[in-house]
């Protein structure tokens, strides 16, 4: 995963221990006080956010832990494509232009333009330099991709 990804789920990470933890502790002694648990709405969904809370404290951890943190930031640009770049793409058909950082699997995000490295598109291209064209099998038949520019960022 990118720096920035490891840092936000670092970040995502504290906020749940620090903040969440306290806020849906507070919920479920403030239900509590209201009486029979049994019949207990505010209770129930309480213990359902610390359970769910609880289980992304675990997911987090587990992924920092697992994780190997690359800073694209400290390797020698140049006009092949690598994890962490943004790669510029033209639809050799169409024309069309794309644009996508190219970073881990859980860091991708289409509406700001992030890929997963695991991605048909980024698989098609990493690797491959300015120029070069890249290949992807869509349902609907081959879509042939030319590296226009690669970013380091």
């Amino acid at each position: 995963m990118t720096k920035e990804g490891a840092q936000a789920l670092r970040d995502e990470l504290k906020e749940r221990k620090s903040v969440l933890r306290a806020e849906i502790t507070e919920a479920i002694a403030e239900a509590r006080a209201h009486g029979d648990l049994k019949e207990n709405a505010e209770y129930h969904a309480a213990r359902e956010q610390q359970s769910f809370n609880e289980g992304r404290i675990k997911e987090i951890e587990s992924k920092l832990a697992d994780a190997q943190v690359i800073d694209i930031s400290k390797m020698a640009p140049g006009e092949k494509v690598i994890f962490g770049v943004t790669v510029t793409l033209i639809d050799a058909e169409s024309g069309t232009e794309l644009r996508y950082r190219i970073v881990g699997e859980d860091e991708a995000d289409l509406k700001l333009g992030k890929i997963s490295v695991m991605s048909p598109i980024a698989r098609a291209v990493i690797g491959k330099s300015v120029g070069d064209v890249g290949v992807v099998e869509t349902p609907n038949g081959r879509v042939e991709y030319e590296i226009d520019a690669v970013e380091h960022s």
